[in-house]
């Protein structure tokens, strides 16, 4: 039998999956990693650890395979990174940087600055990539002027998959897709955009070649192979980043179908079929393929701030799963609403729809009723308005949400599923596999990309479905603190 593995390079972990081709789960591998926060703002990563993960992931799962089945004649690989990364690299190949991750905003003066240009609006038209300080050509800003030696002797600027591959590989590629979330790639042309790389100072030879989300690359060294498990040959696919690659995997690709995932961070995204931006720049708009293109906004607010507050108030000695279940109960047995109170989610800043890295955290409306049930409830419903203050935008730009296929970690706690029902007032599906959506998109280009399918039909999972109808009752009482939730934003966006 042949296998596909979808490799799947996130913020917290590198998850290989290995799927039969006709799509059933055969065995998956996860190795963890810490995401390092050197100073307030900063959040990176060390580049050869992300490295020696995604081969530890490869070989791990190769070997659960081959113990599964074993009549395995050929394996192709597949892969989803997150995005926004940057990384520089010297003349020898060498990083003098560690990969600048999505979530760190020491390019906020930079990016503000950008923001408030006629130059600043016509590269998020032509890019989709809204001016914040997650974006490549921010970042890019910032080291120009707070690491010039850095800057000058830097030869090439790549994103983490460009790294995995380049080191495997020895060549500088980047697919469509994470280029499209640089904000230096013109969505419209499929090529990198003239007045972009003019702001951040650099020059197109100092990118990676773009190429389709299906191209194939093969010819590792013996050494590597035989470090992975897998025969010399075999054929890598470049694969797309994790949020488009995850509307594929959820089957969330055809109108009125959005997914949404929270790991990390948190997103909600729509398939369209042209290249689409909002005049108020509230959205983005990446490459799938050069005839389908994800429409969302991504939030900070997602997983990175239950953890905080599991990390900070929860229950003490327990592990982290025993503490996480026990505060997801406490939650359960609280009203809807949180008896009034109110938390704005943004510890990190926020990107959808608001773009403001300055904004705060903030727990609203408390009183003497209140106890640290309530807490946990308010925490949980705060990251979910967060993720419907953008659905709203969605919806005005690209058309009602029919359903929302639900996927990543939280997917796997019905109570959080059905407060995302309630909140959206939408029906909700959750696969079996939604956890690894993004290794599964990964999987189905790979699919498409080695002739064993015609196009992307097969992302209707074949898998069992649960789904979540939301509670009318439930929604109303919801609609009545999101007001206020996004009246506070308002009042308070100054005083961040």
């Amino acid at each position: 039998m042949d296998i596909i593995i979808g490799v799947d390079i996130g913020t917290s972990a590198t998850k290989a999956v290995a799927f039969r081709t006709s799509g059933s789960v055969l065995a998956h591998e996860q190795v963890d990693y810490e995401l390092s926060n050197p100073q307030p703002g900063w959040f990176e990563q060390d580049p050869a650890v992300l490295f020696g993960a995604v081969t530890k992931a490869i070989k791990g799962v190769v070997s659960k395979a081959k113990q599964k089945e074993a009549d395995i004649r050929h394996v192709a690989i597949g892969f989803s990174s997150a995005m926004h990364g940057l990384i520089a690299m010297d003349a020898n190949h060498q990083p003098l940087t560690h990969c600048i991750t999505w979530a760190d905003t020491r390019s906020e003066p930079f990016a503000a600055a950008l923001k408030r240009t006629s130059a600043g609006l016509d590269t998020y038209s032509k890019t989709g990539t809204p001016i914040h300080p997650m974006s490549p050509l921010a970042k890019l800003g910032w080291l120009r002027k707070h690491m010039p030696e850095v800057f000058k002797a830097a030869r090439k600027f790549i994103s983490i998959k460009e790294y995995v591959f380049q080191r495997l590989f020895g060549r500088y590629i980047v697919d469509e897709s994470i280029a499209s979330a640089t904000g230096l790639f013109d969505i419209h042309t499929f090529q990198w955009y003239s007045p972009a790389l003019e702001l951040a100072g650099i020059s197109a030879a100092q990118l990676s070649e773009p190429v389709p989300i299906t191209h194939i690359v093969s010819g590792l060294t013996d050494r590597l192979a035989n470090e992975m498990g897998i025969a010399a040959d075999t054929s890598f696919v470049v694969g797309g980043s994790d949020g488009c690659l995850a509307n594929l995997g959820a089957g969330a690709v055809n109108p009125g179908d959005a997914a949404v995932s929270i790991g990390t961070s948190g997103a909600i995204r729509m398939v369209v079929e042209t290249p689409q931006t909002d005049n108020k720049a509230r959205t983005f708009c990446y490459v799938l393929t050069r005839r389908l293109f994800v429409m969302g906004g991504a939030v900070n607010s997602g997983g990175v701030v239950f953890r905080w507050y599991l990390d900070n108030f929860g229950p003490e000695g327990a592990s982290r799963t025993e503490a996480y279940r026990s505060l997801i109960a406490e939650a359960s047995a609280t009203p809807p609403g949180a008896d009034g109170l109110l938390f704005l989610p943004y510890l990190a800043g926020e990107r959808a729809p608001h773009w403001n890295a300055n904004a705060k955290g903030l727990f609203f409306g408390v009183q003497l009723h209140h106890t640290k049930a309530h807490f946990t409830r308010a925490v949980l419903e705060g990251i979910i308005y967060g993720l419907y203050s953008v659905g709203k935008v969605l919806e005005e730009l690209a058309g009602p949400i029919r359903i929302v296929h639900a996927n990543g970690g939280f997917a796997q706690a019905p109570f959080w599923v059905q407060l995302l029902a309630d909140v959206f007032n939408k029906r909700v599906v959750v696969s079996e596999e939604s956890v690894q959506d993004a290794a599964k998109g990964a999987y189905l280009v790979a699919l498409h990309a080695l002739g064993k399918a015609t196009g992307f039909d097969v992302a209707d999972n074949p898998s069992a479905k649960t789904t979540y109808e939301p509670d009318a009752v439930a929604h109303r009482r919801y609609m009545e603190n999101f007001e206020l939730f996004e009246r506070l934003y308002v009042r308070l966006k100054d005083e961040f």
